[in-house]
């Protein structure tokens, strides 16, 4: 869902550790980044996305949910923020991506893509 690093500002826990606050930490990058870059912050709750949402973030990450639950946060949270860009994260497989399909659920991401495969060690020599 971006280029390249410079299009998009992710908060993630110890980002919201280090400012204190879902609020603060969207504040502060806002300021940084300016009003053209995208805010995606990591969320574990309802209350987290709800947060976000009213500090002024763009997208709310909500990772490691249960499918079911997922689709009833997805549903209250583009209720009142329909604009709110809604992404699903967290172990979520090939096999286990139709479960997280939903109409309030805009964006599925797959850690499994960048993650999991052994290095290869490998010699130019």
């Amino acid at each position: 869902h971006r280029s390249d690093l410079s299009q998009m500002v992710m908060l993630k826990d110890n980002h919201i550790w280090a400012t204190g606050s879902i609020t603060g930490a969207v504040r502060r990058a806002r300021s940084a980044a300016g009003f053209a870059a995208k805010i995606e912050v990591e969320c574990g709750t309802l209350e987290e996305a709800v947060e976000a949402a009213n500090a002024g973030a763009d997208v709310t990450m909500l990772d490691n949910f249960e499918p079911r639950e997922l689709k009833q946060v997805a549903a209250t949270l583009k209720q009142t923020y329909p604009h709110l860009i809604i992404e699903a994260s967290g172990g979520i497989t090939l096999q286990t991506i139709a479960s997280y399909f939903s109409p309030h659920v805009d964006v599925i991401s797959q850690g499994s893509l960048t993650q999991g495969y052994p290095a290869l060690d490998f010699s130019l020599k």
